[in-house]
């Protein structure tokens, strides 16, 4: 009797999948074509073509998978090209603000705008330098008062507040969070008023305005950084026999250092901005002051806002100006983020073996 033996088919694990090469040959396709549709009708743009694009490449890949892989891995394929386009929509105004910024500013962008301010100048020339030097003096007086308070703050919260009290703080850290920036400038305009009389503006009083604003942003920020912090950490730090003032100057906020660290700078970003509490607050001047708690200081903020609404002729040199200072303002946001994470990269904890 003869045995029949049963032909085992192999399996191929790369049947039924889409080239790896599918991708990049349907997106420069689905571009083309975009690109094509709108150049033929007359009406091109950027936005446009990246838009009608990105409908095309969906559209595309999904009925090809759904052709060769199926179903499943076509809505798999849907829901990530999905998520990616929400991604690119939402990364694409602040790519179209950057490149505006940076083509309109650096008309400007000169060793004259960094040297010279606006006093006795009108119309073209002149510079911001005392409006650089203004939002350091604001920005860094505000930092050294917020920072403090807000880690102090947070601590309690999280290593000692029980009950009402903490339950209070957490309120008023939340009421103060949504707080409109207008309301701090009168807020610290009426309280230097109150002590040095009608018309006192400052770049002190300014960066009281700003310290209302950045408290709240450090302490729910370095509150969440310190609650994740391990607790084993803090359990094996008491077990020998470490205080707990102690446990958290040495291991609590080591640990926590690069986020608080990154807290900081979100809320240094958050403020330095402000345009309307400066304006109540600090004031503006054309001339360069480096004393904070004497006369009006100005801001490259209120340095922008004034280059705008107070164009003279010609127009185009206050235009530009203003331009320069929000690039100027970017670039420094930039270099205080950029140096936040180097001090987070050099002094935080490193990880063992």
């Amino acid at each position: 009797m003869t045995t029949t033996t049963p032909t085992l088919t192999p399996v191929r694990l790369t049947a039924g999948r889409l080239p790896s090469w599918t991708t990049g040959i349907v997106l420069t396709l689905a571009l083309l074509a975009s690109a094509t549709l709108f150049f033929t009708t007359g009406s091109p743009g950027l936005v446009r073509i990246l838009l009608v694009g990105a409908l095309i490449f969906t559209a595309v890949m999904v009925v090809a998978s759904l052709a060769v892989e199926g179903s499943r891995k076509a809505k798999d394929r849907l829901a990530t090209i999905t998520v990616t386009n929400a991604f690119g929509l939402a990364l694409l105004p602040l790519v179209s603000l950057v490149i505006s910024v940076i083509q309109k500013g650096s008309t400007r962008f000169d060793p004259q705008f960094f040297t010279y301010s606006m006093r006795s100048v009108v119309g073209e020339g002149g510079g911001a330098v005392h409006a650089i030097t203004g939002t350091l003096w604001v920005t860094g007086i505000a930092t050294l008062i917020s920072v403090p308070i807000g880690i102090l703050a947070a601590i309690y919260l999280v290593e000692y507040g029980t009950g009402t009290l903490a339950r209070s703080i957490t309120f008023f850290v939340d009421v103060m969070t949504g707080i409109p920036s207008i309301v701090a400038g009168l807020f610290a305009y009426a309280l230097f008023v109150l002590f040095f009389g009608p018309g006192t503006k400052s770049g002190l009083a300014g960066a009281v305005a700003l310290t209302v604003l950045m408290i709240p942003v450090v302490v729910r920020s370095i509150e969440e950084l310190l609650k994740i912090v391990p607790n084993e950490l803090r359990e094996a730090s008491y077990a020998l026999g470490v205080p707990k003032w102690l446990t958290i100057v040495k291991v609590v906020l080591p640990t926590a250092l690069a986020g608080i660290v990154t807290g900081v700078m979100l809320a240094v970003a958050r403020v330095i901005g402000e345009t309307a509490p400066l304006l109540i607050a600090a004031g503006f001047t054309q001339s360069l002051n480096n004393n904070p708690v004497s006369g009006p200081m100005m801001t490259l903020p209120v340095f922008v806002y004034r280059s705008y609404i107070d164009q003279g002729n010609p127009a185009s040199a206050y235009l530009d100006r203003a331009w320069a200072g929000a690039l100027t303002l970017i670039l420094i946001v930039m270099v205080l983020n950029l140096a936040g994470r180097l001090v987070a990269a050099r002094f935080a904890p490193k990880a063992g073996r």
